[in-house]
């Protein structure tokens, strides 16, 4: 049911079943003591957690293993103002298991970019949250920007 404002909760197993629909999302870290954002491609592993793939030199890896991140996907449809968003939060780490990193280079996400020394950062999907917005049940338009 949706509460009156448009929105619907989602549960951890609707949040997954988007995730994997999507090829791209966005980490939010801290960078120097602010806020940070990155896009970056990834996949989901067979326990859930979110995977990326960057190089062991990528200043990602240096300030997100062994901290609490959040990965943010979403969908939107601005003509029929719906979609939905998912945030998963848990602790980052980069895959030191040797065979656990020759199975991800077989069956994890590949980076966009050519890497040298890729390495592997998993995300734990130990908070797993999402809403889903259905613009139908909405009220007044809103103008459209003049261009």
């Amino acid at each position: 049911m949706f509460q009156g404002n448009g929105f619907r909760a989602l549960d951890r197993q609707e949040c997954l079943r988007l995730l994997a629909e999507v090829p791209v999302g966005r980490v939010v870290y801290t960078r120097q003591a602010l806020p940070a954002v990155l896009p970056v491609n990834f996949s989901l592993d067979t326990d859930a957690s979110v995977l990326l793939c960057t190089s062991s030199a990528s200043d990602l890896v240096r300030a997100v293993d062994g901290f609490v991140v959040a990965f943010e996907a979403d969908e939107f449809d601005g003509a029929t103002r719906s979609g939905w968003s998912v945030v998963v939060t848990g602790r980052a780490t980069v895959v030191t298991d040797p065979a656990e990193h020759e199975r991800l280079s077989r069956t994890g996400p590949g980076s966009w970019m050519p890497l040298r020394d890729e390495v592997f950062v998993r995300i734990e999907s130990e908070m797993v949250t999402g809403r889903e917005l259905n613009g139908a049940l909405g009220g007044r338009s809103l103008p459209r920007p003049a261009l």
